[in-house]
């Protein structure tokens, strides 16, 4: 899916015509009334900006990861990949209801798969969220056979995960695959030698932050 987006996210075009006409409907009747709607349009069309981006990377960008989403970062761990079964880094991204919600491949690579877990709405701040909450996970093998694991959470408000990924498409660092709406998390499962460039609660930007480097380049 790699459309020239506008400022505004395609995925919101339709909330955000729905509270624009709303507002205008309550403003015909009262304009004091129609305040708080012009609020919530407002709102909307923060949530679904989609602005552009400068990509991050070192050299032609083969061993480089960036942030696949906005927010901050709240873990940095050693841990399982439940997804490829093997010991991993993960880099834990929660987004609120203010960060753009775009999310963007962290590398260039080819997808090899892509995997869909029904679930709840915990609040996607709790490290719980990961295995708990509804999620879609997208396997990526790097340009240079490194394998990336990105999966989109949902939160206590998110109820929509947007994955555009299918196995056998390519991707190149920043661009945009997917969306959630309404407040979720984004997990990043690296290889255990991984370089993480960045610290337990960092702010990062989808595309613009270089979140790790591969610190050895598997070849095939």
């Amino acid at each position: 899916m790699n459309y020239p987006y506008p400022l505004l996210a395609r995925e919101g075009w339709l909330f955000v015509a729905i509270a624009a006409l709303v507002a205008f409907i309550v403003q015909g009747f009262s304009p004091w009334l129609a305040v708080p709607f012009w609020l919530l349009f407002f709102f909307v069309l923060q949530f679904f900006r989609d602005p552009p981006r400068s990509i991050a990377g070192i050299g032609d960008g083969s061993g480089s990861v960036v942030a696949p989403a906005d927010g901050r970062v709240v873990a940095v761990e050693e841990t399982e990949d439940p997804y490829l079964k093997r010991q991993a880094v993960k880099v834990s991204i929660f987004m609120n209801v203010f960060d753009v919600h775009s999310n963007r491949s962290p590398v260039d690579g080819e997808v090899r798969a892509v995997w869909y877990n029904p679930g709840k709405f915990v609040n996607a701040a709790l490290d719980k969220a990961s295995s708990e909450n509804e999620r879609c996970a997208t396997h990526l093998e790097g340009a240079n056979g490194q394998d990336v694991t990105c999966v989109q959470v949902a939160g206590l408000i998110a109820r929509r995960i947007l994955n555009y990924a299918e196995p056998g498409m390519k991707f190149t660092r920043g661009q945009r695959y997917g969306f959630i709406r309404f407040g979720s998390r984004v997990d990043v499962y690296l290889p255990p030698d991984a370089d993480v460039r960045v610290s337990l609660g960092d702010k990062v930007y989808a595309s613009s932050t270089l979140l790790a480097e591969f610190a050895k380049v598997n070849h095939a």
